[in-house]
């Protein structure tokens, strides 16, 4: 069933005068479609979206479309289905549960099942960390397609990302389960391996400005096929990556050690796309794009500071029962470090994320990737801050790895 959103979406596009009937056909609907059509048509012009002329209905372009195409922009391209997302009522949930660490149905004022039908949306698209099921206790993740829509609803909002709740005992619950569920079916696990590789490729990716969408990832890398209208520099960048990270999941399921050369390695694989600087340590300054602020070690340093790093990653290697606090903090340092010594021209926060997710792995912590949710959240205490931020990197951290583990437990189970 086509929606207004799907016709505001359509004519937005257009930019050009449309008559229902060409809305119907565009949509390759049939005559009996032209009522329901023109209905929804009508009532987007008194939702102040569209305007009539004498040449048919053309989208009103103000601030209020302009935020509309932009939520739904954004989650086609993360595979989001923005008719779950554009009510009013789910907005209002929202904006209250926002202003809450974590909720039960008792934290907002709606029925019980209707606050499950909420989390299901949340939960299905990556937007929400659900830590029990009985009560059905969640924590929803604050992005910009969230602020978006409660603004294009007109919600004043405050919201809480920040916890010193550290869920060491959820995580460790999901941990022994995942091993014991792993053991029972391999296959179904490798598969779930797989969708989530392809997963984060395209978030990792689109963290450093590939265009590539969720959906034409899959295609290019399940179902090796290319649509016509991609950059192959483009596509090339999200099969190199693939590539990089089978290595790494070969590795790290070997236990094998981490050390500057493989990292190395790794890079230019990542990175043979651009031939010139893959796999070679840089020789001249670089800088964050948008965050001057961000410190990067001297060219002349990089050495140095690689050596240091990893002497205390050998020691960390070394210790070999370590409790999840202590993993996980030198997780987050392991990750700032590096990316704060940049030792490549490019590719460096697509290789940081790579190698730390290496270093959980030869824990048997599995991660496979960063929700969709916490992706602002993750680049605002990395490369998106203006100071180091360790503390707040290991609250989104541990977040993340419970969201693996729910999330392969739940495919497992």
């Amino acid at each position: 069933m086509v929606t207004k959103y799907d016709i505001f979406e359509l004519m937005y596009k257009n930019r050009a005068p449309m008559k229902p009937v060409d809305v119907v056909k565009k949509f390759n609907k049939s005559d009996e479609d032209y009522h329901a059509v023109h209905k929804q048509i009508r009532e987007l012009v008194a939702m102040g979206l569209l305007r009539k002329t004498k040449y048919g209905f053309e989208v009103d372009i103000t601030r209020k479309a302009e935020i509309l195409y932009g939520i739904i922009q954004h989650c086609l391209k993360n595979n989001v289905s923005y008719n779950y997302l554009l009510d009013k009522n789910f907005a209002e949930f929202l904006s209250k549960a926002l202003q809450k660490e974590e909720i039960t149905s008792n934290d907002v004022d709606v029925h019980p099942r209707t606050f499950k039908k909420y989390i299901e949306i949340l939960n299905k698209f990556g937007l929400v960390l659900v830590i029990s099921r009985k009560p059905l206790r969640v924590k929803i993740f604050y992005n910009i397609l969230l602020n978006n829509l409660l603004v294009y609803f007109g919600y004043k909002h405050e919201f809480i990302t920040d916890s010193s709740y550290f869920y060491d005992k959820e995580i460790e619950k999901e941990l022994n389960l995942f091993k014991r569920l792993k053991r029972k079916d391999v296959v179904l696990y490798r598969k779930i391996v797989r969708e989530f590789e392809i997963s984060f490729i395209y978030h990792s990716l689109s963290l450093e400005g590939n265009p590539i969408t969720l959906s034409e990832t899959f295609k290019i890398l399940q179902d090796k096929v290319i649509p016509g209208n991609l950059k192959s520099l483009d596509v090339d960048e999200v099969k190199n990556y693939q590539d990089a990270i089978l290595q790494m999941l070969q590795d790290s399921e070997q236990k094998k050690i981490l050390n500057i050369a493989s990292i190395f390695n790794y890079h230019k694989i990542a990175m043979n796309h651009v031939p010139s600087i893959a796999g070679k340590i840089r020789t001249k300054e670089v800088y964050i794009k948008g965050n001057p602020n961000f410190k990067i070690t001297k060219a002349k340093d990089i050495k140095k500071e690689l050596d240091d790093l990893f002497e205390k990653y050998d020691n960390f290697v070394k210790r070999e029962k370590l409790p999840l606090k202590k993993i996980l903090n030198f997780a987050v340092y392991f990750h700032n470090e590096f990316q704060h010594i940049h030792p490549f021209i490019d590719g460096n926060s697509r290789t940081t994320r790579l190698i730390t997710f290496h270093l959980l792995q030869s824990r048997d912590i599995p991660i496979f990737d960063i929700p969709f949710g916490l992706l602002d959240e993750y680049i605002g205490y990395t490369k998106g801050s203006k100071k180091r931020e360790d503390e707040k990197l290991f609250q989104t951290m541990q977040k993340v790895i419970l969201w693996n583990l729910k999330k392969i437990n739940e495919r497992l189970s």
